[in-house]
């Protein structure tokens, strides 16, 4: 016997699994061949901006390598198999992938895969919500045609964000499937770390694909906002998967909260488990399924939220600093264009903000890459004007008007590209050249901001990622107009499942039973 260890990211537990001159599915009792392939994003359909094949900032071969902190040369996990990555793209969530881009990326995976089979088993990293024009089920489509490559004897796992949308087919094709089981996303490195260890685990000792998966589709589309794991009653509902999926008989359960803002039938709540007890499989699918159906009316957003002109109002009496404001509309990281000047416009109409020594707010920011140009051509201290965003989504309002001084030129971000500040009276608004979302606290120091230091910090987010939320003195969330409206009421759904919660308050209780999916090769 030798050992997996299951990377230094989550402190060297070890998997026992037996090595001794197991036949993989290849034929060959030497190291399983195992490649490696995903596209990740997540693509609002309410939003009026595309994302081009860049935006992916794709990988290739042995770069591969460097996504996963547990592949290191030096990893013990990396010598368990012979790895052949093919591709790994992942993009800040934005509008709908072109076609283009969509069929240019998938063609340069395929013909990877073809030029290094037969494999043992691939690894499939995804987020799960990618929208494409004109093409409903990307991921789903993707592994299939993945499938005509590689065929039906190689194990697929697949793992996923939680925000992502499980179709029948997906799960038909993948053999292990899991997902993350935090909001935000702190276990999102140990999540792909397990889906690879339970992928050579599989393969290792011989056991092969899992004899029965689980789908079962749970008729509730809510925005993540709602369902974080920090509190209740997604806190205890995501607590359940972990002891259900370490029983004996069972390889992996996960629940997916599903993708709020792409208007598709796939998008809703699944819950899936995999293993090899059959009554145990089904039995732990239905209570999750279940518990996450009974507990629907008790979600609710992770902070207190209102109006922009409440969430102002509330900033500026408190006594507590810093005070951060979620502009949740546009938030980048969920699929806004990230443009939308509705917020900043607002703000800067307000006398508050007018004076240069008034209360100190940055603002997080807005894209436009002609008002960049401009301040570095003024350069540092230098006085700048012009319009900024509202380049892709105008619905809302149009470019707003900025005149202030340039306080920082920073070259370099990957998302950005270049960022500046700007100071018009108090505020201190971030301009890039491209679209970025401001999570982490060197996201503002680097721009020589101090946000522990300002009265108030607007950010385009939903919930405060880690380094925000621990920074923050108080904060609300503003139900901002966008692509990624948290108020789902306001969207123009046509094409989701109904009767859906919670649009179909009255509906009935749901089958939720367990459906067996057959396994991959099963269904040809």
């Amino acid at each position: 016997m030798k050992q997996i260890f299951l990377g230094l990211a989550a402190c060297f537990f070890v998997v026992n699994v037996g090595f001794s001159q197991a036949t993989t599915t290849t034929g060959s009792t030497s190291l399983p061949r195992i490649a490696i392939a995903g596209l990740g994003i997540e693509s609002s359909t309410f939003s009026p901006a595309v994302t081009q094949e860049a935006a992916f900032h794709a990988r290739y071969g042995a770069e591969v390598f460097n996504a996963y902190p547990f592949m290191m040369a030096i990893s013990p996990l990396r010598k368990q198999a012979k790895w052949f990555p093919s591709i790994v793209g992942k993009s800040l969530p934005g509008g709908a992938v072109t076609r283009e881009a969509y069929e240019s990326l998938v063609n340069k995976t395929l013909d990877s895969l073809k030029k290094y089979g037969p494999y043992d088993g691939l690894y499939f990293d995804i987020h799960g919500a990618m929208s494409v024009v004109g093409l409903d089920d990307p991921e789903g489509d993707y592994i299939t045609r993945i499938r005509k490559v590689i065929g039906y004897k190689t194990i697929i796992s697949t793992s996923m964000d939680l925000h992502g949308n499980v179709s029948w087919r997906l799960a038909q094709n993948s053999d292990l499937i899991t997902c993350y089981r935090m909001a935000p996303h702190e276990d999102a490195m140990q999540t792909k770390e397990r889906a690879v260890v339970n992928l050579l685990e599989r393969i290792k000792t011989g056991k092969g694909k899992p004899a029965y998966k689980v789908w079962i589709p749970i008729p509730i589309l809510l925005p993540g906002e709602k369902t974080s794991t920090r509190i209740e009653p997604g806190k205890s509902l995501y607590q359940e998967v972990e002891p259900v999926s370490t029983q004996a008989g069972i390889v992996d359960a996960a629940i997916w909260i599903g993708y709020a803002w792409a208007d598709e039938p796939r998008n809703h709540a699944v819950v899936m488990v995999t293993g090899d007890d059959k009554a145990k499989v089904a039995f732990a699918a239905e209570k999750l399924a279940l518990d996450f159906w009974n507990a629907r009316t008790k979600f609710d957003f992770v902070a207190p939220t209102g109006t922009l002109e409440k969430c102002l109002a509330n900033a500026l009496a408190s006594q507590k600093h810093p005070f951060f404001i979620s502009d949740t509309g546009d938030n980048p990281t969920a699929g806004g264009a990230g443009d939308v000047t509705w917020t900043l416009t607002q703000i800067l109409a307000r006398p508050e903000f007018r004076r240069a020594d008034g209360p100190s707010l940055i603002y997080a920011s807005i894209p436009d890459s002609e008002l960049v140009k401009k301040a570095i051509a003024v350069g540092v201290g230098g006085h700048v004007e012009g319009s900024a965003g509202a380049r892709v989504d105008a619905r809302f309002a149009p470019p707003v008007r900025l005149s202030g001084t340039v306080e920082s030129i920073v070259y370099g971000d990957k998302d950005a590209e270049v960022e500046v500040v700007v100071k018009v009276g108090s505020v201190h608004v971030i301009i890039t050249q491209k679209r970025k979302p401001y999570h982490k606290e060197a996201d503002f120091t680097r721009l020589s901001l101090a946000p522990r230091k300002s009265d108030i910090v607007v950010v385009k987010i939903g919930y405060l990622e880690p380094e925000l939320y621990a920074m923050q003195a108080g904060w609300i969330m503003a139900l901002t107009p966008g692509g990624v409206d948290q108020d789902l009421f306001r969207l123009p759904y046509k094409r989701i499942n109904r009767p859906m919660f919670p649009f179909d308050q009255a509906m009935k209780k749901p089958d939720l039973s367990a459906q067996f999916v057959p396994l991959s090769g099963e269904f040809k």
